[in-house]
Parts: structure tokens; C-alpha cells; sequence
């Protein structure tokens, strides 16, 4: 087998930050961790190298990117611990029920209302799995947390990161309810700051936030006000 550095250097480029804190968040307690992350698969290939599950799966829809991605996991990965296997499917047609275990779907790289569709079409496929997804939406985040809280999903984990001077909210959540903490539709965790510099990513995050639904609301849109008000009450 190659050494470790070898292959990192080799198969990517550095982790970008958002990634980072994705990888960051992946427990050991999954069987099967499946890549929709739409970044050639670089976060798969984070977590194949730490052996993060027994089952590593790479989706992507584009047939182009996945036989590059196949070449590459055949070249620098055929003796690894973890088993591996590209999907070119889209993401709301995962095969979950044809591999037994605890599932963590990972999706990132797209909006909140794309998101919406795919986890709700898995939730709704298999309704007898409990499903962890690991989100990282680009934009429409409040849409994506009412959505959640309407199926009735429980937070495990949530994150505010600051990349390339972008805002991005890392949600971990299941389809179980149980004894995780309920979803907050404008977060909660999030606003909770250990350090001067988080504090200060919160607050231009927020003001930001809610800069934008009031330039909204002045095109004549009421159908934001519940959302202004609901970022209004958040408490730094």
C-alpha cells in the first residue's frame, strides 16, 4: 500500500475549511457513509483515508467526474481497509435499502431547496431506517430547517463556519426522534460562541442573514416577515 501522504497528496488538493469541518463531524458509528457532496470526491477520500466507515460511497450524477473519480480510487485506494464504490445516480435514488447498517448521508454543495427534495424523498422511501444526514446547504438554510422540523428529524450536532468569506451553517441531524435536541428553524448551537472569533463570525452571520430578507421584504414580499421575526430572536 502507498504511504498516507503519498496518496493525500496524489488524490487532493487540501481540504477547503467547509470540508474540513464536515470530515470534523463524521462519527465512527456508521456502516456505510455515502459522498454527495458534489467536490469531485475529495471529503470521501478524507474519510477512505481515515477509515471513517467500513463502507465508503461516492455519489455524483455526472458520468464524466465518476470515471475519473473511479480511475483514481482504483489506482491509490484498491488495498484499503474501508471498501469503496461509485454511484452515478442521483442523489434521491440512493440504494440504502440494498446495504445493511447505520447510514450517514452526507450532501453539500447545493441549495437547501435541492436538499429539501433529497432528503425528503429518502425519508419517505425508507421510512423504517434511521438515516443521519449530514447537510451543508448554500443557501434557503431557513427552508431547509422547517422542512426538518416537519418531518419530524432531531438534531445530533450544528456548526457556523466562515469560509473564503462565505457563511455556512453544518447541520447533523437523524430521522429518529429521540433524545436529541429538537431543530431550531433559525438555529440554536450555531449562536453559541466559545471564542472572540466565533462570536464575531455569528454576529456579521446573523446581520448578513438578516440583511437579506429585509432587502426581500422591501420588493413588496410579505412572506418573509415570519422569518425576520424569527431571526430577531435569536440572542448572541
Amino acid at each position: 500500500m502507498r504511504p498516507f501522504f503519498i496518496v493525500i497528496r496524489a488524490f487532493f488538493l487540501k481540504l477547503s475549511k467547509r470540508l474540513e469541518q464536515i470530515e470534523q463531524m463524521v462519527t465512527a458509528d456508521y456502516t456505510h457513509i455515502w459522498d454527495c457532496c458534489c467536490d469531485h470526491g475529495l471529503l470521501g477520500a478524507a474519510l477512505l483515508s481515515r477509515l471513517a466507515a467500513p463502507n465508503i460511497h461516492f455519489v455524483d450524477i455526472v458520468p464524466k467526474l465518476m470515471d475519473e473519480l473511479e480511475g483514481k480510487l482504483q489506482r491509490f485506494y484498491s488495498h484499503s481497509l474501508s471498501r469503496w464504490k461509485t454511484h452515478c445516480i442521483d442523489v434521491a435514488t440512493l440504494p440504502l435499502d440494498k446495504h445493511q447498517g447505520k447510514h450517514l448521508v452526507i450532501i453539500a454543495g447545493v441549495g437547501g431547496d435541492l436538499m429539501i427534495k433529497f432528503v425528503e424523498t429518502l425519508h419517505h422511501k425508507y421510512p423504517e431506517l434511521a438515516i443521519d444526514f449530514l447537510l451543508c446547504p448554500v443557501h434557503h438554510q431557513f427552508a431547509l430547517r422547517q422542512k426538518l422540523i416537519e418531518l419530524q428529524f432531531s438534531l445530533k450536532d450544528e456548526v457556523l463556519i466562515e469560509d473564503n468569506k462565505r457563511f455556512y451553517e453544518v447541520m447533523l441531524v437523524t430521522s429518529v426522534t429521540d433524545e436529541n435536541a429538537p431543530i431550531s428553524a433559525v438555529g440554536d448551537k450555531i449562536w453559541q460562541s466559545t471564542s472572540l472569533k466565533q462570536a464575531n463570525i455569528a454576529e456579521k452571520y446573523l446581520r448578513k442573514t438578516l440583511c437579506h430578507y429585509q432587502r426581500i421584504e422591501q420588493g413588496n414580499s410579505n412572506s418573509v416577515t415570519h422569518i425576520i421575526a424569527a431571526y430577531r430572536t435569536v440572542v448572541l
